[in-house]
């Protein structure tokens, strides 16, 4: 027992190796997990049996700038951000927004698109998810606009610097607003038209 108080000193220097950074697991993968619900056109959504839509091609986008595989698992609302918070995801890319609740629990990419949209659902946690939707023929009078992210779990700043550094490449290039112009026929800030 005499060990122990110096192995307690050293417990501190170990515990940083004990959590691997995301985007190491991510290379060792080979593989981006990005959750999403494919329910949503134009946002993520089946055609003919196959994932498509605007956060399907970035995601896609993202994994290539990332060199890695796109691996895209279709879930529902309750597991999409509990399994990004778990680790069983390491990304969502469902239309979401950053939230105080959710900036609690995840880190957020900085917004891919901003867009006025129509509030659809908010889930079982209080002002914890919001999901959005393209506008309808019937716009709301008063829509307001929503910065669009991506979550993923705290504490990866390695993660974080990766996945800003591609996005910032996809939107210098101007591959995001070629997406923007596929999906939404609407230049950057404008409403979404399906």
């Amino acid at each position: 027992m005499r060990f122990l108080p110096g192995l307690i000193c050293l417990l501190p220097l170990l515990s940083p190796l004990a959590h691997a950074e995301l985007i190491d697991d991510v290379n060792d993968r080979g593989e981006l997990r990005i959750a999403l619900e494919a329910n949503t056109p134009p946002f993520n959504f089946k055609e003919d049996g196959n994932l498509a839509g605007f956060e399907v091609e970035l995601g896609q986008m993202l994994a290539s700038e990332l060199e890695v595989r796109a691996d895209f698992v279709v879930t529902d609302a309750n597991d999409l951000l509990t399994g990004v918070e778990s680790g069983k995801y390491d990304i969502a890319i469902n239309h979401l927004t950053e939230t105080p609740a959710l900036k609690d629990r995840f880190d957020f990419s900085e917004p891919y698109i901003n867009t006025n949209t129509q509030l659809i659902a908010q889930k079982e946690e209080p002002q914890s998810l919001l999901l959005v939707q393209s506008l309808t023929a019937e716009k709301p009078k008063a829509a307001q606009p929503v910065n669009l992210a991506i979550p993923f779990q705290k504490g990866n700043p390695a993660f974080h610097a990766s996945l800003e550094n591609a996005l910032q490449r996809i939107k210098a290039d101007g591959r995001l607003t070629a997406l923007e112009q596929k999906w939404f026929g609407a230049q950057s800030g404008e409403s979404p038209k399906p």
